[in-house]
């Protein structure tokens, strides 16, 4: 392509020319003027295209005329390439840090968090990589549980940024699950007023924190703050026992080779438009293909988020090699299927691709 331009243009250039010089050639002839400047000037005109695309065809890079067909660098591939210059520079904190996010982009936590290891030992007091490293944390654990050296990490980026918005409400998640509601009451209240009120994750904190106050021994004002709002308490209790999801997975022929008798069935699901944890987990057997699972807010990682308190989520499924809920390369997986939760259509699931 890049070639034939170039003729076309060398084409052009001569007839243009030619249409300049001949005029002045016939000109000088019917004046009595030498023609021999006229006669040499036209031939260079005329050899000099050809001369000049001749001599860049053989030694230029006509290449490099081709307007670059600009591939997407994958995040993938600017990760690697990221994670090559660190290892060249490793004192890169920054670096690091847009590693860490990379990897979690990808839904790799235990990159992440060793990532996070090296951004953290450049700048051990940065609140916002304590609270990634603790979050990170506990996406790597089966049971997604924020344990005590992620709890430290939590209380250690409030005592230097006592506003942080995802160390509140982390920590909140924690106290929660330990059973203390007070404790988690505390964080939510504290974390509150720092959102836009009205929005969805003030919304979601206003629910969350009527119902660890209801569990710590009730507190009226905030149950009929809670109440106010879209989604009231008493409703969602309702709803919690409407919500069930009957996912059916089946597993793609040609995969079938892949799957081990050791291998483990995650059948999970996610909000659509809220935290990366999933809401409900069902952990069968591979050897268990096809089957069919019913997901409800008995599943769910933590009381604080359940099916209930979301109005869509991704349903999908994975063969996992190591056991672990965790995404890792090798494993099997479904395309995500996204769905209202209060859907009581049966949901299809193939799992047809390797991660």
């Amino acid at each position: 392509m890049t070639t034939r331009f170039l003729i076309i243009a060398a084409v052009m250039v001569v007839v243009a020319l030619a249409c300049v010089l001949v005029p002045m050639l016939r000109s000088a002839r019917r004046e009595g003027r030498p023609r021999a400047p006229f006669v040499l000037a036209l031939l260079l005109a005329l050899a000099m295209p050809p001369f000049v695309l001749g001599l860049y065809l053989l030694v230029g890079t006509p290449q490099a005329l081709q307007p670059a067909i600009a591939g997407e660098t994958s995040l993938a591939e600017a990760t690697a390439q990221l994670q090559a210059s660190l290892a060249r520079n490793p004192g890169d904190a920054h670096g690091w840090a847009l590693l860490a996010q990379a990897y979690g982009a990808m839904g790799q936590p235990q990159q992440a968090l060793d990532a996070l290891d090296h951004l953290l030992k450049l700048k051990p007091d940065d609140p916002d990589a304590m609270v990634a490293w603790a979050e990170a944390r506990a996406e790597t654990s089966p049971s997604h549980r924020i344990d005590d050296a992620s709890r430290d990490k939590l209380q250690h980026a409030l005592q230097i940024d006592p506003g942080h918005q995802r160390a509140l409400w982390l920590l909140g998640i924690s106290d929660f699950q330990r059973g203390q509601y007070a404790d988690a009451a505390h964080q939510w209240k504290t974390l509150l007023p720092l959102l836009q009120p009205g929005s969805k994750v003030a919304t979601a904190v206003q629910q969350e924190l009527a119902e660890a106050e209801a569990r710590a021994g009730g507190n009226t004002q905030t149950a009929e703050l809670a109440a106010a709002g879209p989604a009231p308490t008493a409703s969602s209790a309702a709803a919690a026992s409407r919500i069930a999801l009957t996912v059916s997975v089946k597993l793609a022929p040609r995969l079938a080779s892949k799957v081990q008798p050791g291998d483990t069935l995650f059948v999970f699901a996610r909000a659509v438009d809220g935290p990366p944890m999933p809401l409900a987990v069902a952990r069968l057997k591979a050897s268990q293909l096809p089957t069919k699972v019913t997901l409800t807010d008995a599943m769910a990682m933590t009381p604080a988020m359940t099916l209930s308190k979301f109005g869509k989520v991704e349903v999908a499924a994975r063969i996992s090699k190591s056991g672990d809920a965790m995404p890792q390369s090798g494993d099997l997986e479904s395309a995500p299927v996204e769905v209202a939760t209060d859907s009581r259509a049966p949901i299809a699931l193939t799992i047809d691709k390797v991660d």
